[in-house]
């Protein structure tokens, strides 16, 4: 995997940023969330004055062999017909994107179907789908790199258009149990606390989904033995994050994980959607710790056990909407408050210019 250097916030001008927040013309504190806000933009973009130019949208798509496990309402052929849905302007996503002025890029990663000649998706296929963990590592070593490579170059086009403001989403059919399974492992939660019912399963099918995941657990348990001790030190944990990643993670969510590094590492403003967005952006606080100053909690959606796992990382989410579409709908519906903030620091005047008496 390649390295990233990643820079915790310079907290140089932070003094400067909250003595202006003060003494904008409004109560101090009175914006709350907002001003917490405005204070990391322009941390992350080091001015007074931050700027969400150009926002960009990834929609990563990847198929995940453990879907033939049945661990999902929805078949797989589902993924292609969406990921050419999204080119027609047809997906929530698409509806999002247009409201919030993102640029939307719709990138094949590892869909099981041909689509590169389809007009609008990007091909940066490396396989079509994932193994089956049940049996065997999802990927090997040379594709999980091939993962991060994809999802870190895929920023630096965004950025060579002037990108201030990433958000990612996905589209893969059963990528919550791969979800399920990080939770499970990165957070130290039972297994059945970390399972919900994805795209609409059933109480059998949860039991299901439930016992697949506990099988594929077993079957690399001997892999997964180093893993068992949460120390967080060192190298120890980027091994005890990379093996995981590698053994249960599909191609959109690792190339994920790639984007949110290299955007980190770049001083852009990363949204961070749902549950599976989520359990990518545990992975890369996991390998970079620094890496979660750049990024923003948009909402917790209704998947069970998503508070649980904002919790890992101690994040406060935006939103509760109830959403569980993915495709990074709550990253896009959660922009209006980012650009709020940002406009507030740009827009509303202060008590010397608008000749208000300060009073505290």
């Amino acid at each position: 995997m390649r390295t990233f250097q990643i820079e915790p916030l310079n907290t140089s001008l932070q003094s400067a940023i909250q003595q202006k927040i003060d003494n904008l013309n409004k109560p101090k504190g009175s914006l709350g969330r907002l001003e917490e806000l405005a204070l990391q933009v322009c941390l992350i973009q080091q001015t007074l004055s931050p700027s969400l130019a150009h926002p960009c949208h990834l929609l990563l798509g990847g198929d995940h062999g453990i879907e033939r496990e049945g661990v999902s309402v929805s078949p797989r052929e589902v993924t292609w017909q969406q990921m050419v849905n999204f080119t027609r302007g047809g997906g929530g996503v698409n509806m999002f994107c247009r409201q919030h002025g993102f640029k939307l890029r719709i990138v094949d990663v590892g869909v099981d179907y041909d689509l590169s000649n389809v007009e609008g998706i990007i091909d940066r296929k490396i396989a079509r789908g994932t193994r089956n963990f049940l049996y065997e590592p999802a990927m090997s070593e040379e594709e999980f790199d091939q993962a991060i490579a994809v999802g870190a170059s895929l920023v630096d086009d965004c950025i060579a258009e002037g990108c201030r403001v990433l958000s990612i989403g996905e589209m893969g059919i059963a990528n919550t149990s791969p979800s399920s399974i990080w939770m499970h492992l990165f957070g130290n939660i039972p297994l059945a606390d970390c399972i919900g019912a994805g795209a609409g399963l059933d109480t059998p099918g949860i039991r299901h989904k439930y016992e697949v995941l506990s099988q594929a657990l077993s079957r690399h348990q001997t892999s997964l033995s180093p893993l068992t001790s949460f120390s967080d030190r060192g190298q120890s944990v980027a091994l005890r994050t990379l093996l995981p990643l590698r053994i249960f993670g599909g191609f959109e969510m690792v190339a994920a994980i790639g984007a949110m590094l290299r955007a980190a590492e770049q001083h852009l403003v990363v949204l961070i959607d749902g549950f599976i967005m989520t359990a990518c952006a545990i992975a890369a606080i996991r390998l970079y710790p620094a890496s979660q100053d750049y990024m923003i909690f948009t909402h917790c959606g209704d998947e069970s056990g998503h508070q649980r796992m904002l919790d890992i990382v101690k994040a406060k989410p935006l939103l509760h909407l109830g959403l569980r579409l993915g495709e990074g709908t709550g990253a896009l519906c959660a922009f209006p408050i980012v650009d709020s903030a940002v406009r507030m620091m740009n827009e509303m005047n202060n008590f010397d210019n608008a000749k208000i008496t300060k009073y505290f």
